[in-house]
């Protein structure tokens, strides 16, 4: 089976938790810290990431800053409230499928 399939229900939940723990980020940044969090592992794409963020962003969950960086504008994305607790729900929606996950692999007695 394919790594990205199985990260790809996930990766809401892991942006949620990046950006509540490092505040505002940019999607290049956000792909770069998976990287680095994973040692490689996990290599979000832009083709991945960028619709989720505007998803999110539609939905109220981010908001977004824009950034005149040189001559480009960057935008930054952070956790609104309703994102701060879609977040939690997303967190404990996950916990719950890992626990689900650890029984189904478990060695048969």
């Amino acid at each position: 089976m394919n790594k990205s399939t199985l990260y790809k229900g996930c990766l809401e939940p892991i942006l949620l938790k990046l950006l509540h723990d490092h505040g505002r980020m940019y999607g290049y940044e956000i792909t770069q810290k998976v990287r680095e969090l994973t040692g490689g592992e996990l290599q979000i794409t832009e083709g991945a990431l960028y619709p989720l963020l505007h998803r999110l962003e539609e939905r109220g969950i981010l908001q977004v800053e824009m950034e005149n960086i040189g001559n480009r504008i960057r935008k930054y994305y952070a956790l609104t409230p309703l994102g701060d607790r879609q977040r939690d729900k997303a967190q404990s929606e996950l916990n719950t499928f890992l626990q689900t996950l650890q029984i189904l692999l478990k060695p048969a007695i």
